[in-house]
């Protein structure tokens, strides 16, 4: 068992101070939290420094808190961003950690059994690791997290009871902590050697914790007493220092001991007598000589390794839980008293709710047919009133908060004011008759100004056509619709930033990555279709696209006005008019965005630097791809190494594209 550090601060470093609104919400956050509130909405507009006031409210309420982000690449820019405002203290990332992953499935209708196949990121383990030792080891937490945080985990309390803790002068012989290692799921490698493994050289031991990806440490013997501890860089073995303490957590986070183990065994083989039972009692033959075979191959392995390939499945016996009762995950191991964050709520509380539904449908087929126990139905996400159970309290981020969130609270705090002065765009409706040439006049009048223009249509066909008949107009224009890669879609934005060409068009331009500050007119077409894309959330949101330039312009084409479009202008001129106000107060002159464009196609050029233009992936022969494979995979690791997750996905999702070409 191990000791958190209570008394660490969390220090905000940053050269900005509070502005606009922004002192108001952080006050008025931060007292809420003091004063019990259990559920808030920071009601942030697109640009006012969300993050920023975030980061102010955990520095001073000074609680251990989670932030969930709906995607991992939203995660990992707040983890960057989290990680420069807390640079002492424990800023932790925590997502799924398969770069593939094809769950255990069964299609009937074909008789066909797939089976789980799934690459794991080295990297993403690391930092989940990293993330539970930080979490029992100290309170100074923010764990930046997607929703993988509600999938089943293992307890957190078989996790710290098996931690392996060492200090100098400790009696303890070196075979014993052998062993000690080897519980806790660590492997013995003298020649490779790598996280989650140790190492042995005569009175010398020195181990690679699963939560560390260049620092080792060795532990010298004399006889049967640690002599000392020693931090030491893992691939050179140069000592880095000596250390009073040593904590080494397990390998795996589905930790359960001998006793309980033997326990677990018993009530898997108890469960599989009783549902062979059911099958041979139904005349499912085939299925029950499936099941049997499975399950005992695994009780043998849980038996004789202590683990087995989807151990998971059988965690409800091994926690001890009852049947129905949620799974741990990443929640309990929190402290009781922690902050909940969700950004862009509306989305990521959609999430929460949808995940235990698919996930369960799936499992009640591999149950059905003989490949799972019963009991693999209750390793899953928590249910939407599961996760509730865990806030203690909450905070709800979003520009457009949801329904959900507005009935867990009345407590809605704005931030309307951007640091930069920038206003929410003016809004006007257009009638549809003529609305092309309408619009063409517009974008020409753009292109003059060395500025772009978002188009955003309801329909594959219309964006088509549009697109079209512009490019016959003489205008430079890009259609980008689902069947893009990411890679490419990235291409894409940063050509229109640089002005490769001058309009784009798009079904849903509201994913994350395309705010673009040169941006300064969006047309929405078939305005007053009502629908998930022109309801209030989906204007707000789509007129945020033309909030980062001061010359920003929202014409919505419709001939008749939906209460949608009512309440999205109503609410857009609502928060203009008090930015404008406050601009006027201060003597504030709004300023475009300068937002530096990344070279995304310099990962493509430094691979074959001997050549300028970039490379067709389509005409390299095979080795060629293996070869740029290689060199993607070890900038990949770069990129993530430098805390740039976003890089590296773009870099993952480019390997992949290569690799589904062979």
């Amino acid at each position: 068992m191990i000791n958190r550090i209570t008394d660490n601060k969390f220090k905000l470093i940053s050269k900005y101070e509070p502005s606009g609104d922004q002192p108001q919400a952080i006050e008025q956050l931060a007292d809420n939290i003091e004063g019990g509130e259990k559920a808030q909405i920071l009601m942030g507009a697109t640009g006012t420094g969300k993050t920023y006031t975030m980061s102010q409210v955990i520095s001073r309420v000074n609680k251990p808190t989670l932030v969930i982000a709906h995607n991992k690449t939203l995660a990992g820019q707040l983890y960057g961003e989290f990680k420069e405002f807390f640079p002492n203290n424990a800023v932790e990332y925590f997502v799924s950690y398969y770069d593939y992953y094809q769950p255990e499935a069964y299609v009937p209708s074909s008789d066909t059994y797939i089976e789980k196949d799934s690459s794991v990121n080295d990297e993403i383990d690391k930092l989940r690791h990293s993330a539970t030792s930080a979490l029992l080891e100290r309170n100074d937490v923010i764990v930046v997290a997607s929703v993988s945080c509600i999938y089943g985990l293992g307890s957190p309390k078989e996790y710290s009871d098996s931690v392996v803790s060492l200090r100098p002068g400790l009696e303890i012989s070196r075979d014993k902590l052998l062993n000690d290692l080897v519980d806790i799921q660590f492997e013995r490698n003298d020649i490779d050697f790598q996280r989650g493994k140790f190492r042995v050289r005569g009175d010398v031991v020195e181990i690679f914790p699963a939560s560390r990806d260049e620092h080792a440490f060795r532990v010298e013997f004399f006889g049967d007493e640690i002599d000392r501890i020693r931090e030491v860089e893992a691939l050179t073995g140069q000592v880095l220092g000596e250390v009073d303490h040593l904590a080494i957590f397990p390998a795996t986070h589905f930790m359960t001991n001998d006793e309980n183990m033997e326990i677990a065994i018993a009530k898997i083989q108890a469960e599989l007598e009783q549902q062979l039972a059911i099958f041979e009692k139904e005349g499912k033959l085939l299925e029950a000589q499936r099941l049997k075979q499975r399950t005992e191959y695994d009780i043998e392995m849980l038996r004789e390794m202590g683990y087995t390939n989807g151990v998971e499945n059988y965690s409800r016996h091994m926690d001890g839980r009852s049947e129905g009762e949620p799974p741990y995950t990443l929640l309990d191991f929190f402290p009781d008293d922690f902050l909940i964050m969700i950004d862009e709520s509306h989305m990521t509380m959609g999430q929460i709710k949808g995940m235990y539904n698919g996930d369960r449908s799936r499992k009640e087929m591999l149950v059905n047919y003989g490949f799972r126990l019963p009991s693999a139905l209750d390793n899953r996400p928590l249910r939407r009133e599961e996760f509730e159970s865990h806030v203690h309290q909450i905070v709800y981020v979003s520009a457009t908060p949801g329904d959900y969130e507005r009935e867990q609270t009345d407590t809605v705090i704005e931030q309307i004011i951007r640091p930069t002065g920038l206003l929410d765009p003016a809004v006007e409706v257009r009638p549809t008759m003529g609305q092309i040439d309408d619009l063409l006049g517009e974008i020409n009048a753009r292109v003059e100004k060395n500025e772009r223009t978002f188009i955003t249509t309801l329909t594959k066909k219309m964006a088509e056509d549009l697109t079209d008949y512009f490019k016959e107009m003489g205008v430079k224009v890009k259609y980008m619709h689902s069947d893009i890669k990411t890679l490419e879609r990235t291409e894409i934005i940063r050509d229109l930033r640089l002005g490769v060409f001058d309009v784009l068009v798009g079904i849903n331009l509201l994913r994350e990555g395309i705010d673009v500050p040169e941006v300064s007119l969006v047309a929405i077409l078939d305005a007053d279709k009502e629908g998930f894309l022109r309801n209030e959330r989906g204007l707000i949101q789509t007129i945020g696209r033309a909030a980062r330039n001061s010359e920003g312009h929202v014409i919505m084409y419709a001939d008749t006005v939906t209460d949608s479009m009512q309440k999205a202008m109503d609410e857009t001129a609502r928060r203009r008019q008090i930015q404008m106000a406050y601009n006027e107060e201060h003597g504030i002159v709004p300023q475009t965005i300068q937002k530096e464009i990344r070279d995304l196609i310099s990962v493509t050029k430094s691979v074959l630097p001997d050549k300028e233009e970039v490379v067709e992936i389509e005409s390299l022969n095979k080795q060629e791809r293996k070869d740029m494979i290689k060199k993607l995979e070890g900038q990949m690791q770069e990129a993530a190494g430098l805390l740039d997750f976003e890089l590296a996905a773009q870099i993952r999702d480019m390997i992949l594209e290569i690799k589904a070409m062979d």
